[in-house]
């Protein structure tokens, strides 16, 4: 198996790999780093936490001559917090080479301040499509048009958030000669005409995680029945003990108000989605790391690229518009080698979400928690076993005369006073279904309201 020994890097580049602890490159990093050296143009299809930020950071170091004072590579994430985590890795470049400068250049930063910091041009930036593009097509502060390597990171998120225009933008007024890499977890068709257009004769790397066959992740259904997302929520909690649990919701109004009501029931959670301020997005993001508190809501903002280590549970409240968003969810957990389990709270509405996941290939389990116990339901979609026959003779036998002489239409009438009798019986069970369903409402409200969850 190759290590990094086996590489012929530079001594910056190799202290930088000792402060990081490095021994093996990951299988991303073993096929990107030797081409990405050479200058080819990559396409590298790989999801998060197979080590690909330093697939492209080792071959920066390695490549970045910091003896001129220019901008030589920009790397573009779609979020300030995927941003800020790439800029946490190469913050160890800079230790290992005290001359090279990194610059994170991201929204939530005043635009007047921003500009006033870049007073030497950095050799490497890093930031948001956004925010790089106005410090360097409005502002004309960062000349990013000196940089010959350019790396998009999740470019399909990139693209999905409407951010692939300023990217567009950035590379029009860069070199003729500029080497791109592209990594994301999807190559979109939409994306396709992008890459062509910027890259020449790319090197396509597939090296895809399965989650959806990941056989240490366990998901688990949880029927909602008449309970909102958040009541089934704070149901649930009890029946597991997390470590860290990242909870999904499918917009940032619902993340917040399942915060809310986490907070009020007492729970110290993390809250990170895009209806935060910058400063709180800030703050959320140091106590991730931290890894103080055991809950975390997020939207799918945090499902790409944010990779939380000690992630035990993963709850999503619903399931998204577009479903590789579940499997992104649900791998957060059972990373590198350990077990996980999703949690996948649903109501009738999902129906369609789950069939469609379960041909992808993901088994799900059935379960249920009442009164401190979990409980295996049937399997999602089957059937309940029909008693229709059997009922029906029971039926017929009540109805039926001994010694009764077969009369013209009697088969006809006969199964009429069966119908009847069936149609009267299942209202009766409505009924009382109807009425079970009250009290347990009933007690729902008490419970919340002693714990001063609603009033």
């Amino acid at each position: 198996m190759k290590t990094y020994q086996d590489f012929n890097f530079n001594n910056k580049t190799k202290e930088f790999i000792r402060l990081n602890s490095f021994v093996e490159p990951t299988p991303i990093q073993n096929a990107v780093i030797p081409m990405a050296i050479k200058g080819k143009d990559i396409i590298a299809i790989s999801d998060t936490g197979t080590g690909k930020t330093h697939a492209f950071l080792i071959p920066l170091m390695e490549r970045i001559d910091t003896t001129q004072q220019i901008v030589q590579a920009v790397i573009t994430a779609p979020t300030r917090e995927l941003a800020m985590q790439i800029f946490k890795n190469a913050k160890e470049m800079m230790k290992a080479d005290s001359t090279l400068r990194v610059k994170l250049v991201t929204g939530g930063i005043d635009r007047i301040k921003m500009a006033d910091s870049i007073k030497q041009q950095p050799h490497i930036v890093i930031g948001t499509p956004g925010r790089i593009k106005d410090l360097f097509l409005e502002q004309s502060v960062l000349r990013v048009d000196t940089a010959s390597i350019y790396v998009v990171d999740e470019a399909d998120m990139t693209l999905e958030y409407g951010f692939l225009d300023d990217v567009d933008a950035i590379c029009g007024r860069m070199g003729s000669k500029l080497q791109m890499m592209a990594f994301s977890a999807t190559i979109p068709t939409a994306l396709k005409p992008f890459l062509k257009k910027y890259m020449n004769a790319p090197q396509t790397i597939l090296m895809k995680d399965d989650h959806a066959s990941n056989p240490k992740i366990e998901h688990v259904l949880i029927p909602c029945k008449h309970k909102s997302y958040g009541e089934a929520l704070l149901d649930m909690l009890p029946g597991f003990m997390p470590y860290v649990c990242l909870i999904f919701a499918n917009t940032r109004e619902e993340a917040g108000e399942v915060a809310a009501l986490l907070r009020k029931s007492g729970k110290t959670i993390v809250e990170i989605h895009g209806g935060l301020q910058a400063r709180q997005r800030k703050q959320a993001m140091k106590q991730l790391e931290s890894l103080d508190h055991t809950y975390v809501v997020a939207t799918d903002i945090a499902a790409r690229g944010l990779d939380v280590e000690g992630i035990t549970h993963v709850v999503s409240l619903g399931f998204p518009s577009e479903l590789d968003f579940y499997i992104h969810r649900s791998g957060r957990t059972g990373r590198a080698g350990k077990e996980g389990t999703c949690f996948a709270l649903y109501k009738e509405s999902d129906d369609k979400a789950i069939h469609l996941l379960k041909e992808k290939g993901i088994h799900f389990e059935h379960r249920s928690f009442k009164s401190g116990t979990w409980t295996e339901l049937k399997p999602y979609g089957q059937k309940k076993v029909a008693k229709n026959d059997l009922r029906e003779k029971e039926i017929a036998k009540k109805i039926t005369k001994k010694k009764e002489k077969v009369k013209p239409l009697y088969k006809k009438k006969k199964a009429e006073m069966v119908k009847k009798i069936k149609q009267k019986e299942r209202r009766e069970m409505i009924r009382n279904e109807i009425k079970n369903q009250r009290k347990e409402r009933y007690k729902t409200e008490q419970r919340l309201k002693s714990k001063g969850i609603i009033e």
